[in-house]
């Protein structure tokens, strides 16, 4: 029997560090701890199903990213009585917005929970694994200053995996950057932005808002640009190399470029709904970004780290694939609709204004390739 579900999750804050939490919703029937799941629906893409299911049994909002996490089995019990396999697959769910009411709210109890308590509160131990795998996992302790030669903490060799002896002679030698903190606040106005532009691609009400915190984040990230390539300037050890460096963080401010660059297309364009194609690109965008947020850390002790990193650029690769059949399929469906029973034309400025806004949302997405591709050239270099 096979089956979709969600993980609904939101950040405390908007620190690179932020704490995840998930939602938790109880069965009907034993009351245990699960997420929202049910069947397939006959004309629905998987992930769509599972954002029904979502509103109906957890009543919450949120950008679903088309590409699964990953599955979980477990065993249901049919009206019949007999018990069967059930094999579920889960997708991201970034929450935006909790409703008060929704059809299942007497039946049911949600709850947020701390991702490890998440992870506790469930029965099944594949969940379980997956519940553990979309946080950053031992990340945090990666990005710690390790002790290492008594006082001489936060050397090159924590950092980067490079030979003790280097490590002892560059405290002779002046002072490196800050680049490992620059990285991951960098990492953090992806996060912010993403999730802006997420929102702005359900439509509603904020729009102007969410148009607003785009531009700003887009600011805040060329200032992190600025002093990183200031800083790259006036060290005399980096931890990489020099252009390996700049490329990383350029690439990351491409990023937040491009979704800036798709906001203002919205606003030229006054564009207030956006196709469910634009919306799946956008949920992509968002469990990106989360993606990008846990593989930045990572780089500061990246000689341990060099498999978490591959699986974690490996996913992003996928997601770019999925988004450019999600782009194609998308512009296919607009140009029929817009086209008559004989052939004759509709308006064409509603398939131009709709084909631009397909081509900035996939530029997106683009880049997140581009910062996979960076990401994993510094593995093969540091590894």
């Amino acid at each position: 029997m096979r089956q979709i579900a969600v993980l609904p999750y939101r950040t405390v804050g908007n620190a690179i560090d932020a704490p995840i939490q998930i939602l938790l919703i109880t069965s009907r029937q034993t009351r245990r701890w699960v997420i929202p799941k049910g069947g397939l629906m006959k004309g629905m893409p998987p992930h769509a199903a599972a954002s029904v299911e979502a509103e109906e049994e957890a009543g919450v909002l949120g950008a679903t990213c088309p590409v699964p996490l990953g599955s979980y089995r477990y065993r249901k019990r049919r009206n019949s009585g007999a018990w069967v396999w059930a094999d579920v697959d889960v997708f991201p769910f970034a929450v935006t917005e909790e409703l008060d009411s929704w059809d299942e709210q007497h039946q049911r109890e949600r709850r947020w929970f701390p991702l490890a308590e998440a992870a506790r509160s469930v029965e099944e131990e594949d969940l379980r694994a997956l519940i553990r795998s979309f946080g950053a996992r031992e990340f945090r302790a990666a990005a710690s200053p390790a002790r290492m030669f008594g006082a001489m903490a936060d050397t090159v060799a924590d950092k980067t995996g490079v030979n003790a002896m280097f490590a002892w002679f560059q405290k002779l030698l002046p002072e490196q950057g800050n680049f490992f903190d620059l990285f991951e606040r960098q990492a953090a106005t992806l996060v912010a932005g993403a999730d802006a532009l997420a929102r702005l691609a359900q439509g509603g009400a904020g729009r102007a808002q969410h148009i607003r915190e785009i531009a700003e984040r887009e600011h805040d990230a060329d200032d992190i640009t600025r002093e990183v390539l200031q800083t790259v300037r006036r060290s005399f050890l980096t931890p990489f190399d020099r252009s390996a460096i700049t490329s990383l963080i350029n690439t990351m401010d491409d990023a937040i470029d491009e979704m800036q660059q798709t906001a203002n297309a919205s606003d030229l364009y006054e564009v207030v709904e956006f196709e469910p194609e634009m919306r799946d690109m956008a949920a992509i965008i968002v469990d990106a970004a989360r993606l990008t947020a846990e593989a930045i850390p990572l780089l500061r002790k990246i000689g341990d780290n060099g498999h978490r990193l591959h699986e974690l650029t490996e996913r992003l690769v996928r997601m770019e694939g999925h988004a450019d059949e999600i782009h194609a399929a998308g512009l296919k469906r607009l140009f029929k609709a817009d086209s008559g029973p004989n052939g004759e034309k509709g308006d064409p400025m509603h398939f131009f204004v709709r084909q631009e806004m397909f081509k900035r949302l996939e530029r997106v997405v683009d880049r997140f390739e581009d910062l996979a591709n960076e990401i994993d050239g510094l593995v093969i270099d540091h590894s």
